[in-house]
């Protein structure tokens, strides 16, 4: 469905200078809650929010903006509390507790650097985004991954509303991308008052894993005709040189120290990567890449190359996959995952479960998918969700199955010639006025940026 690297819809003021709102400068707005806040009080108002620890201030954020990363005590089980505590990673870009509060997710660790998502950017607001449980450092000490559910997931972030809102008590609004969209919008799910509003860029929804069709369809679609073949092609060439793939594979991990003990050989690994890369394509790409790639004739350095420019070998190899088991054991509990057509690579496989999430986690953590999670979280959103903004790129594969919200002041909203990719700057201009509108509406600010009086 979506992604397996750690893609994050962060940008930088001026990726969003083309769009209508010119948020309240941060400098100005930070200046004039010092008047009550001063510069130094709120390093310590933060140590006294209970059960939170400062770890630093990194320097390099802009203007404006205080860079903190933090760590905040969560229960193991939050249904549970002689279950223990655990230690999860937070980061707070702070400029003024007068503007709103953009509560930012990954779906995986956090970005330890001081970079603003697009509606922080457009809200002139604060920034405070959340690790998410089992990722990065935020790993409860006796990893049970039973408790990695996306119930879990959303009483972490609401215990962290509630402690920040004691700090910042403006408008919250919700976003992430690809994973971090999900995150966010699960959490809306068992806590919709936690935000004004949740904005949701390339978010998945696979509301029954046994029904693969939407995304089938997407990749026969999808682009030109003529791209579409050479991906074929491409495909069949790569297990046609599957032995000759396959020494360089294995060549790579020696010299890198590593291995391919959970996904079973490299052979596997090669051949997943080859079943993936249509779909990778079309998350990174557009029709307009299709020179990229490899014709019949090419050499194997080349096919070997593009296959993992696009597929990302070093994925599927020990180091690098230990950092995704939680993705994976999610997939195969919760989540769910899309199985990939195979019918032009007739009698040129060797593993039929390949694709699989339970390939990707070792065998001693147990896997049992729950069948109700998503249908669950599908239902909500389309009956009960309010104030909820996707944006999704029409060329993105991973919301063929797309979530679709009733009329709770919410919308899905498409950039056409957008992918996995994708920011409200890529929206239509009637789009991306409404997304904007929405959006300053939510959080209370004028179109101008400047903050709404509740007098």
């Amino acid at each position: 469905m979506h992604t397996w690297t750690r893609r994050r819809l962060l940008v930088s003021g001026a990726a969003t200078a083309g769009l209508a709102v010119t948020a309240a400068a941060p400098a100005a707005a930070a200046v004039r809650s010092r008047a009550r806040l001063g510069d130094d009080d709120i390093l310590t108002a933060l140590r006294g929010l209970p059960g939170l620890r400062v770890i630093e201030e990194r320097q390099g954020a802009e203007p404006g903006y205080r860079f903190f990363v933090l760590g905040v005590r969560q229960p193991t089980d939050h249904t549970d509390p002689s279950a223990g505590t655990f230690e999860q990673r937070l980061t707070l870009l702070h400029t003024s507790v007068d503007r709103p509060t953009v509560l930012f997710s990954t779906g995986y660790e956090a970005v330890l650097s001081p970079r603003r998502a697009e509606p922080t950017v457009l809200l002139g607001g604060n920034q405070l985004q959340v690790e998410h449980r089992f990722f990065g450092v935020s790993r409860p000490a006796n990893a049970d991954h039973s408790l990695l559910t996306v119930r879990q997931a959303a009483d972490d972030h609401h215990r962290v509303v509630r402690l920040f809102r004691r700090l910042y008590r403006g408008a919250w609004i919700s976003t992430g991308s690809s994973k971090g969209g999900m995150t966010s919008v699960y959490h809306r799910r068992f806590h919709p008052g936690d935000v004004e509003g949740t904005v949701a860029y390339s978010a998945p929804n696979n509301v029954d894993d046994r029904d693969d069709s939407a995304y089938a369809r997407f990749l026969d679609r999808v682009g030109s005709r003529e791209c579409r073949e050479a991906l074929r092609t491409v495909q069949r060439q790569a297990l046609l040189r599957r032995s000759d793939l396959v020494a360089r594979y294995e060549s790579w991990a020696a010299a890198d120290g590593t291995s391919f003990r959970v996904v079973g050989s490299a052979d596997k690994a090669l051949e997943i990567a080859v079943l993936r890369a249509p779909f990778m394509f079309w998350q990174r790409n557009t029709a307009a890449d299709r020179a990229s790639i490899p014709g019949p004739d090419c050499g194997a350095d080349e096919l070997y190359a593009w296959l993992d420019d696009i597929a990302g070998l070093a994925l599927y190899a020990d180091t690098a996959l230990q950092h995704y088991v939680p993705y994976f054991y999610q997939l195969g509990t919760q989540l769910g995952y899309v199985s990939f057509p195979t019918g032009h690579l007739s009698g040129l496989l060797r593993y039929p479960d390949a694709g699989e999430p339970r390939t990707f986690v070792p065998r001693d953590i147990p896997m049992r998918f729950d069948r109700d999670a998503m249908p669950d979280i599908d239902r909500w959103v389309h009956r009960h969700g309010s104030r909820l903004l996707f944006v999704n790129g029409a060329q993105d594969p991973s919301v063929a199955e797309p979530f679709r919200p009733g009329r709770r002041d919410s919308r899905v909203l498409w950039a056409p010639d957008a992918n996995h990719s994708t920011s409200l700057a890529e929206l239509s201009p009637a789009d991306r006025a409404q997304a904007i509108g929405m959006l300053t509406r939510w959080a209370g600010v004028t179109p101008g940026g400047r903050q709404v009086s509740s007098a």
